[in-house]
């Protein structure tokens, strides 16, 4: 197919829907994208037989062991997910800005720039393998931002940008906080199919009352910054805990977790905005090793799979005896 075919093919394809989303990463305790070790076939089964009971979109973070395997569970279940396909990528530049640490040597960059190209090669494969499933890849996750821990200049996102919208039918997009993209992205930008906005109001030190003002200030920074060009969210969430590193641990609950998803689906169900909520389970690999550390706790579930409070609604049969 030609490269003006396949920009046909995915006008054509781009229908963003209105649906249930979430962000889907199924590691659990002992497992982790850093060790190598992935959920198992039958984890991810397990998971997937849950989250097809309340969503329709899943988003996973790359195209290499565990997205591979959750692609094929849908497929051998002939489970109703439409998945937006991701891609893992390391820094290739060093970032001082960083608050934990990014300065590498030259050899690590090198390596590094291989290794996402490689990752391209995966996700144009596992893309064409299930054209059914996979609706949209992003090209990379927070990889601009200034805070980010593994930059990558637009230049190379420009590039691999290219290579992928020559070889594979559906959309694409790239998943970035809400900041860069009325500045350093405006090129990436125009070559994409839509784009894809973060928004943390609890990591911005916003109170649940201020938290879907924030919100929806930070959508429309870009969605009006690009008329016409669609917009959706990618992640917006809200941690069930916190020991105090950036977040408030009072501001961090599963009540608070609850009133934020309801006021958000409320408004992005109105206005018919596609959001990925990060995130369906608690992921422990990340973070320190505190047990309170934020990033573990963002979760809709917990990770023994049972529902917190936003969910025992939906769904009571997980429960366990837990109230």
């Amino acid at each position: 197919m030609s490269d003006a075919s396949r920009s046909k093919s995915r006008a054509a394809s781009l229908d963003l829907v209105h649906g249930n989303a979430v962000c889907y990463s199924g590691y659990r305790e002992g497992q982790s994208p850093d060790d190598g070790v992935f959920p198992t076939h039958e984890e991810i089964r397990e998971d997937l037989l849950i989250l097809a009971k309340n969503w329709k979109y899943l988003r996973l973070y790359d195209s290499q062991t565990h997205a591979e395997r959750t692609l094929d569970v849908i497929h051998r279940e002939g489970l109703d997910f439409k998945v937006m396909l991701g891609m893992a990528t390391a820094a290739e530049a060093n970032n001082p800005k960083c608050p934990w640490g990014a300065e590498y040597d030259a050899k690590t960059l090198r390596a590094n720039r291989e290794a996402n190209d490689a990752e391209v090669d995966r996700a144009i494969a596992l893309a064409n393998r299930y054209p059914n499933i996979v609706f949209s890849v992003s090209i990379g996750n927070e990889a601009v931002v200034e805070w980010t821990d593994h930059p990558v200049p637009v230049k190379s996102l420009l590039s691999r940008l290219s290579r992928l919208k020559a070889a594979i039918d559906q959309p694409v997009t790239f998943c970035e906080n809400y900041v860069p993209w009325t500045d350093e992205l405006e090129l990436l930008a125009d070559e994409l199919d839509f784009l894809s906005v973060h928004t943390y109001p609890v990591w911005e030190y916003q109170s649940l009352d201020a938290a879907l003002a924030h919100t929806q200030e930070n959508y429309y920074s870009v969605a009006d910054h690009y008329p016409g060009k669609p917009v959706v969210i990618t992640e917006a969430g809200w941690t069930t805990a916190s020991n105090g590193r950036g977040i408030e641990p009072a501001n961090a609950s599963e009540k608070l977790q609850a009133k934020y998803y309801e006021k958000l689906l409320a408004w992005t169900t109105k206005e018919k905005i596609l959001t990925f909520v990060f995130e369906a389970f608690d992921e422990p690999w990340k973070g320190s090793h505190h047990p309170l550390e934020p990033e573990k706790h963002w979760g809709l579930f917990r990770v023994d799979r049972t529902p917190k409070l936003v969910m025992r609604e939906t769904y009571p049969e997980l429960l366990n005896g837990d109230g």
